[in-house]
């Protein structure tokens, strides 16, 4: 299958009066034409800013991008003025995003027919009446009812899983080949979690397009995603099939949060075990590996070595892991 986005040694920084934070330290993945993936990990680990990063919206200051590529369609975005017309184009109608507060997304004072026609206009040059009506099909796609009525009222109008729907539409209004999903469902009540996944996979396939979901619940996309991506304090830790890493984690932090997870499969009285410490100051990082402190099965090379890079498992697979350690 062809890729259609790859990502090689993203570098995201920010600049603070108390130090350096690499939020993005090197990041490097790819994804697939039609494919669904997920970049999994704790609050604070660089899963959103790097996608944040593809689509230039870091702000500067204090955030500035300081190496890597980020291939699409054959031309590295980085090369793009982030606010000029060719990145600009991209922003909505080739790669999508849906963030995980829609209530902040959507402007509180115009209506969603005023909102969701815009990127229509611009992006697919249609006029008011054309831009309106498929609008309105899009809000009835994605389970809106009453939707050429509903279309005229204001975001306050709608529960918070119905503007993620919403939101869901806008993103797809004109057909990306790329959705990003960043923490979609986080304010969301567990029944209308599973509906509006089931309804962003659906509409992806229906589109065509590819889909990311940036979540921190490995439980959330173990039905969803084809391949997996962990990251810990701005790096990707492990990453394979979602086959390879649910049944056999290699990194501590892996097993660590597959831990946290409960399971239909196995006794009911089955322990969670939480991760014990917290997740690392970003600011001024020593260079051994930030889950050291946390880390189980820690050995002295671990103490004194670099932090590793990603490297292959033996076998035929698409198994990748940042570790001394074979646990």
């Amino acid at each position: 299958m062809a890729v259609l986005l790859e990502v090689k040694n993203l570098k995201t920084q920010f600049y603070t009066d108390r130090g350096l934070v690499k939020a993005v330290d090197g990041v490097s993945y790819h994804i697939d034409e039609k494919e669904t993936i997920a970049i999994v990990g704790e609050s604070g680990c660089g899963k959103s800013v790097s996608q944040l990063s593809i689509m230039q919206l870091i702000q500067s200051p204090p955030g500035k991008i300081v190496d890597g590529t980020i291939l699409f369609e054959g031309r590295d975005l980085l090369e793009y003025e982030a606010n000029g017309d060719e990145m600009r184009s991209i922003r909505g109608g080739k790669i999508a995003i849906v963030f995980q507060e829609p209530m902040t997304s959507l402007n509180p004072v115009l209506t969603l027919e005023r909102q969701m026609t815009e990127s229509l206009k611009i992006h697919l040059g249609m006029e008011k009446e054309e831009a309106r009506t498929r609008a309105s099909e899009l809000l009835s796609a994605v389970g809106i009812p009453d939707a050429e009525k509903r279309i005229d009222d204001y975001p306050h109008q709608y529960s918070g899983g119905m503007r993620q729907r919403v939101m869901i539409a806008m993103a797809l209004s004109c057909n990306p080949k790329i959705l990003i999903a960043d923490e979609p469902t986080t304010a969301l009540d567990v029944t209308t979690q599973a509906q509006l996944l089931e309804l962003m996979t659906d509409m992806v396939a229906r589109f065509k397009a590819s889909l990311v979901i940036v979540t921190h619940n490995l439980g959330v996309v173990a039905r969803y995603a084809q391949r997996l991506y962990v990251m810990y304090a701005g790096r990707i830790v492990e990453s394979g099939t979602s086959k390879e890493i649910f049944g056999t984690p290699r990194h501590p932090y892996t097993i660590a949060l597959l831990a946290c997870v409960p399971r239909l499969d196995e006794e009911d009285d089955r322990k969670l075990v939480p991760i014990t410490g917290m997740p690392p100051n970003l600011i001024n990082m020593a260079p051994v590996c930030a889950f050291l402190p946390r880390c189980p099965y820690s050995t002295e090379k671990c103490r004194q070595e670099p932090w590793p890079d990603l490297r292959k498992l033996d076998g035929d697979g698409q198994h990748y892991v940042s570790c001394y350690v074979d646990t």
